[in-house]
């Protein structure tokens, strides 16, 4: 007999499944005491979901997966044109009665075990009136890092005293949970009225949970940690990770095969000579831009294996793979660095970046990228796409010294945005030729990564606080 029930409510969008899966894993392997339910809320522009609900499923099988009735009108495309935050936030919110009615008739109605808590991602501060509504905790589990939590605080903070929304000419901004002033810059997802806004929302609603889980390890967020810890209004925090899925999705047919030759051709070069490029679900480019990282990563004289897609199509969120290389790359690229390089659509990421070989990872700084390649050691090069990546990507040049800036401001859905060729071999031979110190650090970082999870570790004592909160149901 399970002693309680955990609901966890994921936004909808891969990252956040994943990561929300891998921490109920974790939840479970460290106390089986609970029976977990996974509501699955659906993307109307992510054709993959399914397809990830469905490997998730069969890999987690200690989890119910529930997917809600896709009867609320999907966010426009206009509207996710001006914020998508913003559109995703309202779509999520009008999910409050269905997800009402999810938890009683599918969780409280199939075993009398008490729910512990709701456990809902950033996006989904409107589920913790449903969960005070039943009379369960709720809490939020928060799939970026510490810095990117203190930000919202401070944009509600902002808005509490009455101060202006950002504009490009104010001053860099000094922000607490950073080391160094921030510019206007780096924070594109707050350039419009609605995305601030919407941030600045869900920061003072984070205060009414009874709880904040955060996918980071206080060693490498120090700084931000003993900042949040200084506040007295806001929830308990537990820094629970970095959550990496090691084993990665199962694979077969042509995903197996394309597994195989990658890892083939890494195991051919030497050690810490690659270049990796991958640039997550919504990664992609222009063709002009494909060209240009072509000619950069061939003047670089280094090898690389690159993840090349094309940028999403009209009202959709993920990027596309292709097979016709030598129709859009420059002529005779592909002759030219057979000897040196790879192109691939898909990447097993996790196994790319702990292999030997890979000295370097050209990374859009989503969180779950950046925490992958903290735990294997990786230096990276910067060139954050869109959300909170351009602040991810600031931390870790400026503030933690992980990174090398190739760029900081580069927006996917701005025409005017261009990374020159030059940029991209001057970035790829400095980290490659004198990075030994960020390879220095990111080798420290990793030991204390793998630490902190570990019996004994930060992350690992506040997991165990969590969970014996969650069994003596105490807000």
């Amino acid at each position: 007999m399970k002693k309680a029930q955990l609901v966890f409510i994921p936004s909808p969008g891969v990252g956040h499944l994943v990561s929300a899966a891998q921490f109920a894993k974790l939840v479970l392997d460290r106390n089986d005491s609970f029976l977990i339910t996974m509501l699955v809320i659906n993307n109307p522009y992510a054709e993959s979901i399914s397809k990830y609900i469905e490997s998730l499923a069969s890999a987690h099988t200690q989890i119910k997966f529930v997917a809600l009735p896709e009867t609320i009108a999907p966010p426009s495309a206009e509207a996710l044109a001006v914020s998508a935050e913003h559109a995703f936030s309202s779509y999520i919110n009008d999910h409050k009665t269905i997800v009402r009615d999810a938890i009683v008739n599918q969780v409280m109605a199939n075993n009398p075990a008490p729910i512990a808590s709701v456990v809902f991602d950033l996006f989904c501060t409107a589920f913790i009136d449903v969960a005070r509504e039943l009379g369960v905790p709720s809490h939020v589990f928060f799939t970026s890092g510490a810095a990117f939590l203190g930000l919202m605080f401070y944009l509600s903070d902002r808005e509490e005293y009455g101060q202006p929304k950002f504009r490009p000419t104010d001053p860099d901004y000094v922000i607490p949970f950073y080391a160094n002033p921030v510019p206007y810059r780096v924070l594109p997802l707050l350039h419009n009225d609605e995305g601030y806004e919407t941030f600045a929302y869900h920061g003072r609603k984070f205060k009414d949970a009874n709880g904040i889980i955060i996918n980071t390890f206080s060693e490498v967020e120090s700084h931000v940690v003993h900042a949040l810890l200084a506040r007295d209004d806001i929830p308990p925090i537990f820094n629970v990770g970095p959550l990496i899925d090691h084993r990665g999705k199962s694979l077969s047919g042509s995903d197996a095969l394309k597994r195989e030759e990658i890892i083939k051709w890494l195991d051919d070069q030497p050690e810490k000579s690659v270049v990796f490029l991958c640039f997550g679900s919504g990664g992609g480019f222009d063709e002009a831009q494909l060209k240009e990282i072509a000619i950069g990563l061939e003047k670089s004289g280094h090898r690389f294996l690159w993840s090349i897609r094309l940028k999403p199509s009209k009202g959709q969120l993920h990027a596309s793979y292709f097979d016709n290389y030598g129709e859009i790359l420059p002529e005779g690229f592909l002759e030219r660095t057979k000897n040196i390089g790879m192109l691939c659509g898909w990447a097993p990421q996790v196994e790319i970046l702990a292999h030997r070989a890979v000295g370097a990872f050209v990374s859009h700084c989503g969180w779950n990228s950046t925490l992958e390649t903290l735990w294997y050691g990786v230096p990276i090069i910067t060139w954050p796409l869109y959300g909170e990546q351009h602040i991810n990507a600031f931390q870790l040049v400026k503030d933690l010294g992980l990174a090398v800036e190739l760029t900081l401001d580069f927006r996917r859905d701005c025409p005017t945005d261009f990374v020159k060729a030059e940029d991209i071999t001057k970035a790829v031979k400095t980290m490659m030729e004198q990075g030994g110190e960020l390879r220095n650090k990111a080798k420290a970082t990793s030991e204390m990564a793998q630490k902190a999870v570990e019996e004994g570790g930060s992350s690992y004592i506040a997991l165990g606080k969590l969970i014996d909160q969650w069994l003596e149901n105490k807000p």
